[in-house]
């Protein structure tokens, strides 16, 4: 069984599309969403999809760490709450060999700008280079490897590439063909370009192992 793990916080607008990507899945998994403190819809929007809901302190990481704790499946599929699961994905998990430990799927924005496709394919390829996976590809895990890793780092950014890491060190992560679609409508509202500005200043900072200042850009997506 898959366990499916979405973090949220005041996510009434792009959820509604997850869970429905995830309705289209004939695959059994179990379904957990973990509430950083929503004062809109969204716990509404979750009770409907029929999810087992928590809360939890207010932070991606700890949230999904929460949400891992509780799970029952022997893969943990972290999903952002603004990215859609394509079809068959949580079949195509299943069908992994069992020497698989790791692996995510290729991105891809819903909005079709250039550079929005620009930056999805600077996203992939840099997966398929590194191994080093992000969020918004839905990564997935056994859960016999997140528990030996001991689960997402207790940071406020980057919990993604940080884990990343950890699992490359043990384990190769495979990148399946389909493609999840995540929303555009965070980098649109903030501006595509300053987005990407933001993005590159993080992780430039990080890989030069240099002071990372929380940019709003960050502030605005968590």
């Amino acid at each position: 069984m898959i366990s499916i793990i979405i973090p949220v916080l005041n996510e009434e607008q792009a959820l509604p599309a997850t869970l429905s990507a995830i309705q289209n899945n004939n695959e059994e998994h179990e379904l957990i969403i973990v509430d950083g403190g929503s004062d809109d819809k969204t716990l509404e929007i979750a009770e409907a999809a029929n999810a087992r809901i928590i809360a939890t302190k207010r932070g991606r990481a700890a949230q999904m760490n929460a949400g891992a704790a509780l799970a029952k499946g022997e893969w943990l599929l972290f999903l952002h709450a603004d990215t859609s699961l394509p079809e068959a994905g949580l079949s195509e998990i299943s069908r992994l060999a069992t020497d698989v430990q790791a692996g995510c799927f290729h991105q891809a924005f819903s909005k079709s700008h250039w550079f929005l496709k620009f930056v999805s394919w600077l996203h992939n390829k840099r997966c398929s280079r590194t191994r080093i996976m992000y969020g918004d590809q839905a990564m997935f895990i056994r859960t016999s490897l997140f528990k030996k890793i001991s689960g997402f780092p207790d940071v406020s950014i980057l919990e993604d590439v940080m884990i990343s890491e950890a699992i490359v060190e043990l384990t190769t992560p495979v990148i399946l063909e389909q493609t999840v679609i995540t929303s555009s409508r965070k980098f649109e509202e903030r501006g595509i370009y300053k987005s990407f500005f933001d993005i590159f200043v993080i992780m430039s900072c990080y890989e030069l192992r240099l002071p990372i200042l929380r940019q709003g850009f960050f502030k605005a997506f968590r």
